[in-house]
């Protein structure tokens, strides 16, 4: 059975009415075909409309759809002979942060990114994308490998944030954020960063310091969520609304402001809905990126990617 959010009730009042009718022509002799196809075409009108003029909080609560496509969705729709690499050689192996070795089209990568898991068991296991220090160190270990090797680097962003507990801290979370910045900044080989669903605060800018950064269309990314916002402001997150439409959180926003480089098309009421499609969308845009980069060499990779980013807000 589908999840529908709180603004698509109305699509799932009608949806669940053409279920029902298709449950009655079935066990029936009568003829509903008619009426069942202008039914579907007023659904799939209402979708169209709604999702064309989505509110910022309604694009955040889509990027977090229970259903939305995660990394290891993903990289089973996107890349081939997908090695998965563990562990940060230091403290423990972290399964909020995922990466390996991959080959998209015919250009082998490496890419990495944020796992939130699919289910109540996953998502524990997964800590729901939420990555502690050991995983930040790992993706700092796969990219310096993908560097060593000449491959480029692919990021997948889909997190509410670094993983905020005291043992986290204690490992050295801001620094192993910092540092994992730090080494996308200082790739030698190209690097195309991706935001997938969320986007939040350093826990994503650490995957994507990159030379060139894409979003769903109903993606988000922002400095702290829109609760924590409105928290802070208002101290309540019921204004959490008012704030995701304060910080320009959408992909449309960010772009206009330089933070991000392009939109990647979502399926029809979001990736959730056909991620097979939503997955095509994504490969052929970052595969004309890294195709566009593939001509640069270290240094102008790494000029390219510092110029990029002290320009934002300038």
């Amino acid at each position: 059975m589908a999840s529908f959010l709180e603004f698509e009730k109305p699509i799932a009042e009608l949806e669940a009415r053409i279920i029902e009718l298709r449950t009655t022509a079935n066990v029936g002799d009568i003829d509903i075909d008619g009426e069942i196809d202008k039914l579907e075409q007023r659904a799939a009108k209402m979708l169209a409309d709604s999702y064309a003029k989505l509110t910022p909080w309604q694009k955040t609560q889509v990027a977090r759809h229970p259903e939305r496509p995660h990394f290891k969705d993903y990289v089973a729709g996107m890349f081939d002979d997908f090695m998965p690499l563990a562990g940060d050689r230091a403290f423990a192996d972290d399964q909020a942060m995922l990466g390996g070795f991959a080959t998209l089209g015919d250009r082998r990568v490496m890419v990495i990114g944020h796992e939130k898991g699919d289910d109540t068991a996953s998502r524990v296991r997964h800590n729901f994308g939420m990555a502690k220090p050991e995983g930040y160190r790992k993706a700092i270990r796969l990219m310096q490998l993908a560097d060593r090797f000449g491959l480029p680097v692919v990021t997948l962003v889909d997190t509410s944030g670094a993983f905020p507990g005291v043992q986290a801290e204690e490992r050295g979370q801001a620094e192993a954020i910092a540092r994992s910045t730090e080494q996308c900044l200082a790739l030698g080989v190209p690097m195309v960063a991706a935001v997938v669903g969320e986007g939040g605060s350093g826990g994503a800018v650490a995957l994507a310091a990159a030379n060139r950064v894409l979003m769903f269309e109903h993606a988000v990314y922002s400095v702290i969520s829109p609760e924590g916002c409105a928290s802070i402001l208002w101290r309540t997150a019921d204004k959490a609304s008012d704030a995701a439409t304060a910080m320009q959180v959408t992909a449309q926003h960010l772009l206009a402001l330089g933070v991000i480089d392009r939109i990647v098309p979502e399926p029809l009421g979001g990736a959730h809905r056909e991620p097979a499609v939503a997955a095509a969308n994504l490969a052929a845009a970052i595969g004309e990126e890294l195709d566009a980069l593939s001509g640069m060499n270290a240094d102008a990779l790494r000029t390219d990617r510092a110029d990029k980013f002290l320009a934002i807000g300038a």
